[in-house]
């Protein structure tokens, strides 16, 4: 189990370095209003594609320690969600933005961390063992179905800006290279809190048990 937190760690931060790394060699990319999944676009989707999987491996790999600890049936489900998110993830990874089944690996990706979260924090919360992390716990999981519905509240302000100010809206519409004017510029930036947040609990849940046997 050991060995599991370590790597889930590693990978987990390795992901972030990944994203962080992005914005300096693709500045083109506006990180207010741009989507992480916009760099497959350009001339660094190898590195992309290592964030995605490096993401997917650190979710992963954290559904897999969790296995042995949780005790209920809505703790196992879950992990099971959590084990999902996983998979999405490295879908996202697999299928980039112009790939049709691009939108499957949001779905299963995005959408099931936020009650997987849930879940296992409150699960935790109830072990002796786990319940004097109160605070890291509880931090992990709120933050991802916060950050999903701050993200969907900025998309949806994005779209409205990029409609009022005589922009198409679909998937095959051709996204402008400058943000017009009147358009909050706030997507972006949800977009990669939300990948924070969705990584807190993997890389904490590793943390506390490499912490509770030691």
């Amino acid at each position: 189990m050991e060995i599991l937190a370590v790597l889930s760690i590693v990978s987990g931060c390795l992901s972030l370095l990944c994203l962080l790394a992005l914005h300096f060699v693709s500045p083109e990319f506006q990180p207010s209003w741009r989507m992480i999944s916009e760099y497959a676009l350009g001339k660094n989707k190898r590195l992309l594609t290592a964030f995605f999987f490096l993401w997917g491996t650190c979710t992963i790999l954290s559904a897999m320690l969790l296995w042995n600890i949780v005790g209920t049936m809505w703790a196992t489900a879950g992990v099971v969600l959590l084990l999902i998110s996983g998979i999405g993830a490295i879908m996202g990874g697999l299928f980039d933005v112009k790939h049709p089944r691009h939108g499957l690996a949001f779905l299963l990706g995005v959408p099931t961390l936020p009650l997987a979260a849930l879940l296992i924090g409150y699960h935790l919360l109830s072990l002796e063992a786990w319940s004097s992390y109160r605070g890291g716990l509880l931090i992990s999981a709120h933050a991802p179905w916060i950050a999903l519905v701050f993200m969907a509240g900025s998309m949806a302000l994005l779209f409205s800006g990029f409609k009022k100010a005589g922009y198409p809206m679909g998937p095959d519409a051709e996204v402008p290279e400058k943000l017009p004017d009147g358009v909050i510029p706030l997507a972006g930036y949800a977009n990669r809190l939300l990948v924070l947040c969705y990584l807190i609990l993997p890389i904490l849940v590793a943390i506390l048990q490499m912490a509770l046997v030691a």
